[in-house]
C-alpha cells in the first residue's frame, strides 16, 4: 500500500524546508536508509533517509521549493499503484498566505533609463558692463557645470540668457559636443533563504520581547597577550583570543549561575551546566554552534572544538545537536577590526557577549601614561532575568581571569 513521506522537522525553529536535490527520481526503487534527498533547513543542509522500501511515485517538492513542514515530500508505493486520491486528499504543499505569496522569477533586474533633469533659474542675473568689457565667457554655474561633465568648451557655445550669458539649454543643444546625460536605476531581488527567514523570527522574537539592557566593560589585555604567546608555544593546538574569552565566560558563568539561565514566561530555568553558544558568519547569515560543558574543557580542547564547529558551520554540515542547548552565547567581531557593538539575545539565553577588538591605546600605570592593550566587551541582558548588578559582577569576574589569564591555565587547563 502506497504510503506518504513528509517534510520532515530537522530543527527545533523549522517550519519549512527547501529541497535542494532529490537523489532518486519518479520510478526508482528505494530500499529503507537509502538516501532520498537533500533538504536544506533554516541552519543546514541535511541528507533526508527513506525509512520504508517501494517504488518512488510522486516526488510532491521540486528541486529549489520550499514546502511546510508535514506537507507532503514525496510517495512510496508499489510501482504502478494508485495513488490519484492520496494526492487529491492531502495537497503536496499548503497554500501560502497572501502577503506570502512572492512573485517569479526569483531573481529580477530592471534598468530604467533617467535623463538628469535640474530646474535652471528662472531669471538670470544681468551682466554687468565689467563683464562685458573684459571678454569672458558669461555662464550660469548649472551651465558651466554641465559644459564640464560633457566635455564641451562652454567658450564655443553661443549663449542666449539676457546678454548673451550661457544657459543650461544652450549646453544641451551645442551640437558638436553634445554628450547625453544618462544616469541608471537598478536594482536586484534575491529570495530570502531559510536561514536569513529564521534569523530574522528568532531576533525579532527576542528583540521586542525581551527587555535588553547593556552593560560596557574595557579590559586590559596586556598579560592575556603575553599569556597567549607562551600557551602556544606548548599548546597541541594554536588558541585563540576568542578561545580565551570562552574558557573566562565559562568559569565566570560557574560563579554567576543567575547569568547561564532563560526565561521561560511562568518561570526561570538556571542551568547548572554551561554550554557556550560560538556565533560564527556564514554566506546565508548567522549560525551558532555550542561548545558543551566548557567550564570543564582544557584550552587546547576548546580551540579544537571551535575550528571544527566553525568549518561545518560554514559547510552548512552541522547537526541539530551541535547548534541546540546553548546557555550563554559569544559574538565576537574583534577579527573585522570592531572595537565596540551591542548583540541581540539569542533565545533562551538571558545573556549574549559582545566582544570587541584589542587597540593600542594610552593607558595610566603608576601615575604614568603608557601603552597599553584594551579589549572591550558589552554584556546584553534580559532584564526579566538579569539585573545590572548581576550582570556587572560577571563582567567583573570575566575581567578578572583575563587580566590575570594564569587563572585560566591552571593544571590540566592547556
Amino acid at each position: 500500500m502506497a504510503e506518504i513521506v513528509r517534510m520532515p522537522k530537522l530543527s527545533d525553529t523549522m517550519t519549512e524546508g527547501v529541497v535542494a536535490k532529490w537523489h532518486k527520481k519518479t520510478g526508482d526503487s528505494v530500499k529503507s536508509g537509502e538516501l532520498l534527498a537533500d533538504i536544506e533547513t533554516d541552519k543546514a543542509t541535511m541528507e533526508f533517509e527513506s525509512f520504508q522500501d517501494g517504488v518512488l511515485l510522486y516526488i510532491g517538492v521540486q528541486e529549489g521549493k520550499a514546502a511546510p513542514v508535514d506537507s507532503i515530500l514525496a510517495i512510496l508505493g508499489k510501482a504502478g499503484e494508485d495513488i490519484s486520491t492520496l494526492i487529491a486528499d492531502k495537497p503536496a504543499v499548503a497554500t501560502p498566505k497572501p502577503e506570502e505569496k512572492k512573485a517569479e522569477p526569483v531573481k529580477e533586474e530592471i534598468k530604467t533609463d533617467v535623463k538628469k533633469e535640474e530646474i535652471e533659474p528662472v531669471v538670470s542675473a544681468p551682466v554687468s558692463a565689467k563683464e562685458e568689457r573684459s571678454g569672458r565667457v558669461i555662464a550660469s554655474p548649472l551651465a558651466k557645470m554641465m559644459a564640464n561633465e560633457m566635455g564641451v568648451n562652454v567658450s564655443k557655445v553661443k549663449g542666449t540668457g539676457d546678454g548673451g550669458r550661457v544657459v543650461k539649454r544652450d549646453v544641451e543643444n551645442y551640437e558638436s559636443g553634445k554628450v547625453k546625460l544618462v544616469q541608471e536605476e537598478s536594482y536586484t531581488e534575491v529570495e530570502v533563504s531559510q536561514m536569513r527567514k529564521t534569523i530574522a523570527r528568532r531576533l525579532s522574537e527576542s528583540k521586542f520581547t525581551a527587555p535588553h539592557f547593556y552593560l560596557t566593560l574595557a579590559i586590559n589585555m596586556d598579560r592575556a597577550i603575553e599569556a597567549r604567546i607562551a600557551i602556544n608555544e606548548v599548546s597541541p593546538v594554536k588558541i585563540s583570543f576568542n578561545d580565551l574569552v570562552i574558557k573566562a565566560a565559562a568559569l565566570s558563568l560557574k560563579k554567576h549561575p543567575n547569568v547561564n539561565s532563560s526565561w521561560l514566561g511562568d518561570k526561570i530555568r538556571y542551568n547548572n551546566h554551561i554550554h557556550i553558544g560560538v556565533a560564527v558568519a556564514v554566506e546565508d547569515g548567522l549560525l551558532v554552534p555550542v561548545v558543551r560543558f566548557a567550564d570543564t574543557k582544557p584550552l587546547s580542547d576548546i580551540a579544537l572544538e571551535v575550528k571544527d564547529l566553525g568549518k561545518l558551520a560554514k559547510e552548512k554540515k552541522l547537526q541539530p545537536a551541535q547548534w541546540q542547548g546553548n546557555t550563554f552565547t559569544i559574538s565576537n567581531l574583534g577579527m573585522f577590526g570592531i572595537e565596540e557593538f551591542t548583540a541581540i539575545i539569542n533565545t533562551p539565553d538571558a545573556c549574549i557577549l559582545a566582544v570587541g577588538g584589542i587597540s593600542e591605546v594610552p593607558v595610566v600605570k603608576n601615575n604614568q601614561i603608557v601603552p597599553g592593550n584594551i579589549m572591550k566587551v558589552t554584556l546584553s541582558c534580559d532584564h526579566r532575568v538579569v539585573d545590572g548588578a548581576t550582570g556587572a559582577a560577571f563582567l567583573q569576574t570575566f575581567k578578572k581571569y583575563l587580566e590575570n589569564p594564569v587563572l585560566l591555565v591552571g593544571e590540566g587547563n592547556i
